[in-house]
Formats: structure tokens, sequence, C-alpha cells
């Protein structure tokens, strides 16, 4: 169970310079494409080299989803529609948890162990679980930094709270760094990391600037969403994806508190969408309308901005009834390009779409 504690550890690459000269790559050069470790149907879900993510928002099971994943690949076959396969000498997982307390990781565990059809009795070698919550920020991040370089074999990482690895999810710096160590982990340690990161309240989209280059950077991003009419139910569709799309697939937890799947499920048609797009409209373009909004007056009340928003989206050419209008004020505030304060709002120039 500790042998991981035992080896020689690799260093930690230090943060020094590199040059032009570290980017350089010829047309004659050659390379083999990434190993896939994780697939859903006959769609590419992770390969190795990158990473991925699931979101959705709280309790909508993203935690027991991320389960199915883990548990495929410790046993190389199908859980919950995952198929996985990680190559020889690089088929150990580390689980790293920032949210939850040492009670509820140790239930995560043995969700893991059971999906997986291994005992719960003994911890397998082949799964590293650290449990975060009590450590400060920069500590998890440090923690989960050296577990990636100092584990033999290790193949797949989870992140189940990348969240918690940031001050500021809305900090464009500290947010673009983090992404930047999970493209350098995975490409210099060649694993698959998977993370999990919440949606919104308001809308479907990822929350903040951390979000937003999540979305950009990942090779997946899974979507697990409650159903509207069966609360016992989740779905999983892709939000992105590089590869093929999959039909989305639904699960609920059984009486031994496991997910299983749904058959013959048929997901919410599509209708009007519940939250306002940031792909809808361009940053130049909120960035003209918010500025006519606020042109005669640096604050606005609730009770007008509905009403100015619809007026200057309206002058550069988007209209929008009351309830897009009501979308788009949740939207603006979550990406903080508006800020209440009191009971009125102001513009922030400074927000990073």
């Amino acid at each position: 169970m500790d042998s991981h504690k035992n080896h020689v550890p690799v260093p930690v690459p230090s943060e020094a310079a590199s040059t032009w000269r570290d980017a350089l790559m010829l047309v004659t050069d050659e390379f083999e494409a990434p190993p896939v470790i994780l697939r859903l149907d006959d769609s590419i879900i992770g390969t190795l080299g990158n990473f991925s993510a699931s979101t959705g928002k709280a309790k909508s099971k993203k935690t027991f989803n991320v389960c199915a994943i883990v548990a495929a690949a410790m046993t190389g076959g199908t859980v919950l529609n995952y198929s996985a396969s990680l190559p020889p000498g690089k088929r150990r997982v580390l689980y790293a948890d920032t949210e939850q307390s040492e009670y509820h990781c140790n239930r995560v565990i043995n969700r893991i162990l059971r999906l997986a059809g291994l005992p719960t009795d003994v911890h397998p070698d082949a799964l590293v679980f650290l449990c975060l919550r009590k450590f400060a920020t920069k500590e998890r991040l440090k923690m989960i930094e050296e577990a990636i370089y100092e584990i033999d074999g290790l193949g797949l990482v989870i992140i189940d709270g990348i969240r918690d690895l940031a001050h500021d999810i809305n900090s464009p710096c500290e947010s673009t760094d983090l992404i930047t160590k999970l493209m350098r982990w995975t490409d210099e340690r060649k694993i698959h990391i998977h993370t999990v990161l919440h949606l919104n309240k308001g809308d479907d989209n990822t929350r903040g600037h951390l979000g937003t280059e999540l979305n950009n950077k990942a090779e997946t991003v899974l979507q697990i969403t409650k159903d509207d009419f069966d609360k016992d139910i989740s779905f999983v569709a892709a939000s992105h994806i590089r590869d093929l799309d999959f039909e989305p697939f639904a699960f609920r937890i059984n009486p031994d508190g496991l997910p299983e799947p749904v058959e013959d499920y048929q997901p919410p048609q599509a209708g009007t969408p519940k939250g306002f797009d940031y792909r809808e409209i361009s940053e130049a373009k909120h960035r003209e309308a918010l500025e006519l909004l606020f042109s005669e007056a640096d604050r606005v009340s609730y009770a007008s901005l509905i009403g100015k928003l619809q007026s200057s989206y309206a002058a550069i050419g988007y209209s929008f009834g009351i309830n897009k209008a009501k979308q788009l004020k949740v939207f603006l505030e979550n990406k903080r390009m508006i800020i209440k304060e009191d009971k009125a709002y102001r513009y922030n120039p400074d927000f990073h779409y």
C-alpha cells in the first residue's frame, strides 16, 4: 500500500526560463499519436498528454460520475459506459479531492472499489488518494505537483475540485498559470488529468476565468446535469469535445449507493437555453453595449437594469426579450463584467472574457 513512498522521487521541474529552441519543431520530426486511455462508446474522451473535465451544478452527482471513470481505469474494463485502457507501466491512479471531509473521501474510495469489483478491506496499490480539504491553497497545489512527479507508474490523475487550487477563479493571471501547469504536467509525465469544476448557479457556463480557460484548453468537457423531471436521474453530455460527439447517457444511484445506467433514456429536448452562452456575443460587442449603458450613469439599479440592457444591446444589433435579458444579467454578473454594490450595479471594464 505504501510502496509509492519508498522510491527515489523524480525532481519537480524548476521554473527556469525556456528558450525558443525548446519549442522548435521540424517537418521531419516524427511523433506517435497519444495513447487513448478513456472512451465513451466510440468517442475518445481522454488521451495521455492531455486533460479533460467534468462540470455540473451542485448535487448533479459529478463525483459519482468520476468514480465510474476511475473504476474503469483501475480494471481496464467498462463501468457506466466508460471504457478505459491504461498502458503497461502507467496503471496507477492519483485522486486528489480538495472539497470533502476525510469521512466523505473515504466513502469515495469505497465507492470506487465497489464499482471496480475490488475488495474494500485492503487498499489497492493502484490507487493513491489525497484528501486536501484541510490544507491551504498553495499547499494543495504543491502536494499534487509533488505526487504527480514522484509516483511511479502514474497514468491517470483526478483533481476533484480544481477551483480550490486557485485563490481567485476570476483572475486571468492565476487561471492561466494553473491551466499551464496542467498542460506541463500532462506533457512531461505523459499522463491524463481529469478535473472537476462547478457550473454557475444561474447558467450553464463554467465558473470564472478558470472555467473559460478550461473550456478553451481541455480535450473534452463533460457536463453532468440533473433531469428536470426526475431528480434521481443525472445525464452526461459533451459540452466540448475534440473527437466525435457521443449520445448523452443517464445514470441513477441504486440502493447500494452506486451509479448505474438508465436504459433507453431520452434527454430533455433542446429548447430555450437555461443560461446565456458566452459564445453568443463577442467580448468587443459586450464592451460596446456596456459602455453605452453606463455612459449616462456610473450606477444603475436592478429595477432599471434589465430594460437598459435590452436597450443598449439592441442599439448594437442584439434584440432580447425580458427572459433572455435576465439571463444576460446573470451571465454579466457571473463573469464580473458588472458588479453589484449595495443595491446598484456598476460596469467593470477590467473583466477578462
